[in-house]
């Protein structure tokens, strides 16, 4: 028998020891196990069995290759140890086994556990040392004749494994014999696949620490060592790399894991590849070629291990500097990688998680469906890839509770088109192991992160410049380390690193934009302008309808909506929506006189009226003027026109705005089982229409929404959880309330207001100030009892709206709102900055997805993932404030500018932004952006050509220019205002700039007066008085360049030698 890991030298309880040996069979699970095998061999006996009357599984020799094969797996499943050149036949009333004499006695003792457990009989048949076994085997076969035949067959049917070949002497005759006797043979490979499909939480707990050890082995060792090799530039070959992690596998203490090393082994050589040749096979092989990590490299990692012969397993992939078309394609892997786990889910198809990954690729990249692999893994256990588990778009296998699964899925041979390197052809692989729940899926080996940010790793590729002061030796150079990071030079080397990350996001934001702009996919957003559908409105269907004439006077019928006017003698009705003014005057003479002034199709502001369109040759009353000496009347005609006006216009306007809203679902109200989480006296906003005093309500988390609503009846609001985008939570600090603010993907109705943001707040402090009387001493006992419970009340309000966030946030953790991804957000009050993004000065501040600002009305909530680029301008020496303008990736959607923003939060701004890797440019004017986008969307091809938003650049703009002229040629948007602005709007604000001649003018001044050591308030005096004495001369064109190339030379920082060799980071 093969000496495996799995025996225990020392029996224990419900174990059976063969004197002399040191091999012990678990008599428990034998016994459990066999029940199992018999039970299932009964129940589908004729789909997965074949109806066969006996079951023969002959184990080959043991071999010193790494092989799975159902024979084995049987053994270890049922005894726990393999036994090789072993024949074991299965029948309902006995079990034969043919073996040698050590075999026999260790089988010796499960004779009665076996006539327990299924009234078997166990016949062993113990081989001498130089037999060929013939006789033996004759008897097996005469035992099989002798059963009675199942369906009435002339004779008996065996099912065996045909897909194992025999090996050795002993297993070559058997299979002869079993062939040359007349016997019907059936492949019974599927049902044992049925038998291990399902595990026991024996089993699972094996699995679960092979994947431990697996897990810990890619975290602790793997990762590790690929960073030290890449920091220190070393050669190590991918078969090194695979011989020090089988080791490592084997030693689990050098890993921090205490397991026996007798119980693991590895479930196949560790794979490692990289340099642009790739298999994604369980079966590859690490070749001999060096670690590859230069600029867009790919290193696929795959590691396997076995606890007490239970497999697990897990590959990741790191990506060295990232090709933007890598990145794209790794983020949909691993959308699609976790689509597949989360729709494994008993009592789905095997076919079913395929098709989510096939799904999420045909979404997200369309373009790369042809490369994604054909599988998503197999079933897992004592076999490495169980046959019949594989997920694939044809397997109708239903998933059952206890299964495990390898999810393994990838993308094979992409190539980067512009590339000549190595690395042009690359392959993404992700694997983990996944275990089935009733309730949830657990994903094993989920300790070590396949997230973009933890296995992405960046370059440091541009060569800086040797500083002036001194020359650095190349061979002297010392690269970057974290080291010289926090060195005396540290706010030059993070401006640098800043500056290197923005050249990056540079460049992967251009050939983003290039993409979207080719597949027309850029503008996705509303149309600026939309036609208001509007009803017909009529007020009288016939003329049967009109009220009785009862004086030649003005009438208003309220129930019609109509006004009554007497013309030539009749009274002619119109529908008040039509009329646009009424107005009235009274002359010297005491008469007073009624002006009516009708919407009439192609007036200017006109609304729309579909009427034009259905009597294109009619002829339109334009007014009417109407005289009375009853000025009482006339004034009472007026009102009434104008309350009734007022109330149908609020009325259609509210009809059209519900036209245009979503259909949602209906909230589905939490029972007795489940209590609603309750959040009780909220205000909210946009609050309800209506003249009554306004009431608190309280705020209920139900099934799939929430529910807002007062103790009146037609107050109340519902939010789905599926149409909220953005939820926050603001507890009061500086500010006066606490809330609670929902960004939604549509429209709702709050009363007649048509929000994409409502929100819920508690006022923390009374927003009143005493102003009698006079300053109260800091001192006063009553002052500072009053401030205490401000306080104390600030911080209960506090709390409670934490723990109400605390439990929504866990019931939007349950699977079912997985793929909502919702979670409140709380704002980073350290990195926000006061600017002006509609009238009036506001603190903003980002959160982890979105920059936001929720106290004043209009509120501001901008996705970070809808931002293409964001632009400082503004951005200059003596400045006091600067502007921020945000463009959006649908161009069609009007830029975000936050005006006035103060200069001492620029670094914190570019800091925040390049975090996020957002790409922001500099520029001293604002720029028309509505022109701007309107030149891209128009002509896509040539923003492309001229480089994207780098004319935006303002640093490469300069450099360019300062050696030849033909850059102005290249893609460059009018930065200037139209000029149809008005004069004051140009005099009140700095920010409008006529003429780039005018800006260098104010850039000459303040180099000239520069050594004259004056303040920038008396330089900027001077230079504007100067401007309006002698207008916008300017100096020649040479002087000019020689002063703007002084200036850029000093504002540029100090450069490092171009000899030093690149160092990989950690981004």
């Amino acid at each position: 028998m093969a000496d495996h890991r799995n025996g225990s030298t020392q029996p224990s309880n419900g174990k059976a020891s063969a004197a002399g040996t040191g091999y012990s069979i678990d008599l428990n699970a034998f016994q459990s196990r066999l029940k199992t095998f018999y039970s299932h061999w009964d129940e589908h006996k004729t789909d997965l069995w074949g109806s066969c009357d006996a079951i023969a599984i002959a184990c080959p020799p043991p071999s010193e290759d790494l092989r799975y094969l159902k024979s084995t797996a049987l053994n270890l499943w049922l005894l726990g140890f393999e036994f090789p050149e072993t024949i074991m036949v299965f029948m309902k009333k006995q079990i034969h086994i043919l073996c040698s004499q050590k075999k026999a006695s260790i089988l010796e003792s499960v004779k009665k556990s076996a006539r327990e457990a299924v009234g078997a009989d166990l016949v062993l048949h113990v081989k001498p040392k130089n037999d060929d076994g013939t006789a033996l085997m004759d008897s097996i076969f005469r035992a099989i004749r002798a059963q009675p035949k199942s369906d009435d067959h002339d004779s008996s049917t065996i099912g065996y494994i045909s897909r194992e070949a025999p090996e050795g002497k002993l297993l070559e005759t058997w299979t002869e014999k079993l062939k040359n006797t007349k016997v019907n043979l059936v492949d019974v490979a599927n049902g044992l696949s049925s038998i291990f499909a399902v595990k026991t939480n024996v089993e699972l707990t094996s699995i679960k620490r092979a994947a431990y050890l697996t897990t810990s082995v890619m975290k602790n060792f793997v990762v590790t060592k690929l960073e030290n090799v890449i920091d220190e530039e070393k050669k190590v070959s991918h078969s090194t790399l695979m011989e020090e992690t089988e080791k490592v596998i084997l030693e689990p203490s050098k890993v921090n894991c205490k397991l026996k090393a007798d119980n693991v082994d590895i479930c196949y050589p560790p794979i490692f590849q990289s340099g642009g040749e790739f298999d994604l096979r369980p079966s590859a092989v690490s070749n001999d070629e060096l670690l590859h990590y230069d600029s867009a490299s790919v290193i696929i990692c795959a590691v396997g291990a076995r606890y007490k012969s239970y497999c697990s397993n897990i590959a990741r992939t790191f990506l060295i500097d990232a090709d933007p078309l890598q990145s794209r394609a790794y983020g949909v892997l691993l959308k699609a990688h976790e689509a597949v786990m989360g729709s494994m889910k008993p009592g789905n198809k095997l076919s079913a998680a395929y098709q989510a990954a096939v799904s999420v690729v045909e979404r997200d990249a369309p373009d790369l469906v042809s490369y994604l692999t054909k599988s998503a893994g197999t079933g897992i256990g004592i076999e490495f890839r169980e046959s019949g588990l594989n997920l694939n778009a044809k397997n109708e296998q239903i998933i059952r509770e206890g299964m495990v699964f390898n999810v393994s899925i990838g993308f094979q041979n992409l190539q980067i088109e512009k590339s000549k390197s190595k690395n042009k052809h690359f392959s993404l692989l992700l694997a983990d192991t996944v275990i089935i729940n009733k309730d949830k899926t657990e994903v094993v080996t989920s300790m070590s992160s396949k997230a973009l940010k933890d296995v992405a790793y960046s370059f440091n590729e541009d060569e800086e410049e040797e500083k002036p002061s001194r020359k650095v030796d190349a061979k002297a150079a010392e690269p970057f380390t974290k080291t010289t990071l926090r060195s005396d030079n540290h706010e030059i080397s993070k401006e640098e690193l800043r500056r290197q990350h923005q050249a990056e996001l540079a460049r992967q934001k251009n050939e983003e934009t290039a993409r979207r702009l080719a597949g027309g996919g850029s503008e996705t957003g509303d149309n600026r302008s939309s036609a208001r559908a509007s009803t017909e409105l009529v007020a009288y269907k016939n003329i049967n309808d009109l009220p009785p004439p009862r004086e030649m006077m003005i009438q208003i019928d309220q129930k019609n909506e109509a006004v009554l006017l007497p013309i030539n003698g009749s009274m002619v009705p119109f529908h008040v929506a039509f009329i646009r003014t009424v107005s009235s005057q009274q002359d010297t003479n005491r008469n007073c006189y009624v002006r009516i002034i009708f919407n009439v199709p192609g007036t200017p502001f006109s609304p729309h009226d579909a009427n034009s369109m259905k009597f294109p040759g009619s002829i339109y009353l334009k007014e009417a003027s109407f005289r009375s000496k009853d000025s009482r009347h006339i004034s009472e005609v007026v009102q009434s026109i104008k309350t009734l006006r007022r109330q149908v216009v609020l009325r259609e306007s509210e009809r059209a705005e519900r036209a245009t809203l979503v259909t949602q679902e209906k909230l589905q109200l939490a029972n007795n089982r489940f209590k609603p989480i309750r959040l009780s006296d909220l205000w909210i906003r946009p609050a309800f229409g209506g003249r009554g005093r306004k009431i608190p309500g309280t705020l209920e988390a139900h099934v799939n929404g929430f529910r807002y609503s007062t103790t009146r009846q037609d107050e109340r609001v519902d939010i789905m959880f599926g149409n909220i985008k953005h939820a926050f939570f603001q507890p009061a600090e500086n500010e006066m309330i606490t809330l609670l603010h929902f960004h939604l993907h549509n429209h709702i109705m709050v009363g007649n207001k048509k929000t994409k943001d409502v929100q819920f707040y508690v006022e923390v402090m009374d927003m009143v100030q005493n102003v009698g009387g006079g300053k109260r001493s800091a001192y006063d006992p009553d002052e500072l009892e009053e401030e205490q419970r401000e306080r104390d009340r600030k911080n209960k309000i506090n709390v409670e709206f934490q723990t109400f966030v605390n439990r929504v946030n866990d019931l939007w953790g349950q699977a079912q709102f997985n793929g909502l991804e919702l979670e409140f957000d709380q704002p980073l009050r350290e990195l926000g900055f006061p600017g002006v993004p509609h009238k009036s000065s506001v603190f903003i501040v980002p959160t982890s997805s979105c920059l936001v600002e929720l106290i004043e009305i209009p509120f501001l909530v901008v996705s970070l993932s809808e931002i293409e680029i964001v632009n400082l301008e503004r951005v200059g020496l003596g400045q006091k404030n600067f502007d921020m303008t945000i463009v959006f990736k649908d161009f069609k959607r009007d830029v975000l500018r936050i005006d006035s923003i103060p200069s001492t939060s620029l670094d914190g701004i570019k800091e925040w932004l390049d975090t996020t890797d957002i790409k922001y440019y500099e520029s001293r004017l604002n720029l028309n952006w509505r022109q701007i986008l309107k030149t891209i969307t128009d002509d896509p091809q040539s923003f492309i050509e001229g480089g994207g938003w780098e004319f935006l650049n303002l640093e490469a703009t300069d450099s360019e220019s300062e050696n030849s002229e033909e850059s102005d040629k290249g893609y460059e948007p009018s930065d200037v205002e139209p000029e149809s602005d008005s004069e004051d709007e140009a005099s009140d604000s700095e920010s409008l700039v006529e003429s780039e001649d005018d800006d260098e003018d104010e850039d000459s001044d303040e180099d000239s007066e520069e050594e004259k050591g004056k303040t920038w308030e008396e330089l900027e005096r001077e230079a504007s008085n100067a401007d309006r004495e002698k207008g916008n001369e300017s100096d020649s064109e040479e002087d000019r360049k020689r002063r703007k190339a002084k200036s850029f030379g000093k504002s540029r920082g100090t450069n490092l030698s171009s000899s030093m060799p690149k160092r990989a980071k950690l981004r």
